[in-house]
């Protein structure tokens, strides 16, 4: 039976956006009144609405072009738009740089998210681009230009608050979200049954950070993302060069990585003990020589025989004198 959702259900996830759109306006005005926690706290806000209406959208079915639209312009407005007039506010200067600064992020973050658009579009994308976005996203990207604010407000005034490195930090963000550095995909991310309850334990632990210190918390999640970008890098580079990887799940993944690893393929690590005298002489003896492979072959023959190397104790000798 095919379900149809009701137009209450379809106004939900376009309500949500909504919320979001007005969190990110609110920041310029709380930026204006000087305001600069809350203009960072509205953002933060607008992030996690942006964040939910999506899913929200696909849980109850009602997802529709009109959202898609609407998401994406309230996605320019909230990390494009009101970060950079925020930067602005803060940071104005005589000479009018910051202005020109402040467009410059806002014109990336809207070719961000057209370019990402038109990727919704793409069906000759291998399969495993799902699992990347291409660029960082509105969210982290309007988030990451706020971290000189968001440092200057925890610690004070230093050198990331003068205007020279807000402009380079800015510029910095603004060509990250427009640059085909692959990020991960937080929608793609399956935690495993045995770390749910570790999770939970984490979660608890953040959500006290959040309370007690949220601008500390802020800027090491922003931190930790920015350092999760090489890794992401190198695993779609693995996939792009393993095609038997891309309809798996992550952990045949891992077992592939395994099985392909050195060590996995028999390979030895170079003998590191040190010897001195005539018994450097016979380790540095070349491995292809007929006596070395003489002496292995012996020793397989033995081993296949379940033979073990016996003692001068076993065999009855005495030892040598010393």
């Amino acid at each position: 039976m095919l379900r149809v959702p009701t137009p209450g259900v379809r106004l939900l996830p376009n309500a949500i956006t909504v919320l979001a759109l007005c969190a990110g306006l609110s920041a310029v005005q709380f930026a204006l009144s000087g305001n600069y926690s809350m203009a960072i706290g509205s953002i933060g806000i607008a992030a996690v609405l942006d964040s939910l209406d999506g899913r929200i959208a696909r849980l109850l079915d009602a997802t529709s072009k009109m959202g898609a639209e609407l998401d994406s312009l309230s996605d320019a407005i909230s990390f494009g738009v009101a970060p950079a007039l925020v930067l602005y506010i803060w940071n104005v200067d005589t000479q009018h740089i910051s202005w020109i600064v402040s467009l410059v992020f806002a014109v990336c973050m809207i070719l961000r998210l057209a370019r990402f658009n038109t990727f919704l579009d793409d069906t000759e994308q291998p399969p495993y681009a799902g699992e990347f976005f291409v660029g960082v996203p509105a969210p982290a990207g309007g988030l990451l230009a706020l971290l000189p604010l968001i440092i200057t407000i925890e610690y004070g005034q230093g050198w990331w608050s003068s205007r020279a490195a807000v402009w380079i930090w800015t510029i910095g963000v603004a060509a990250l979200l427009i640059s085909r550095i692959p990020t991960l995909s937080l929608k793609t991310v399956r935690a495993p049954a045995k770390a749910i309850a570790p999770l939970l334990v984490g979660v608890c632990l953040l959500a006290a950070l959040i309370i007690l210190y949220p601008f500390v918390a802020l800027g090491i999640a922003l931190l930790l993302y920015l350092a999760h970008i090489p890794y992401a890098v190198y695993r779609n580079r693995w996939l792009a060069g393993h095609p038997e990887a891309w309809a798996v799940p992550p952990r045949e993944r891992r077992a592939i990585r395994r099985a392909r690893s050195p060590r996995r393929l028999g390979l030895r690590p170079p003998l590191r003990r040190r010897v001195a005298g005539a018994a450097m002489r016979a380790v540095r003896l070349p491995r292809n020589s007929d006596q070395h492979l003489a002496r292995r072959t012996y020793s397989a023959e033995g081993k296949e025989r379940g033979e073990r190397r016996r003692s001068w104790r076993q065999i009855g000798l005495r030892q040598r004198g010393k």
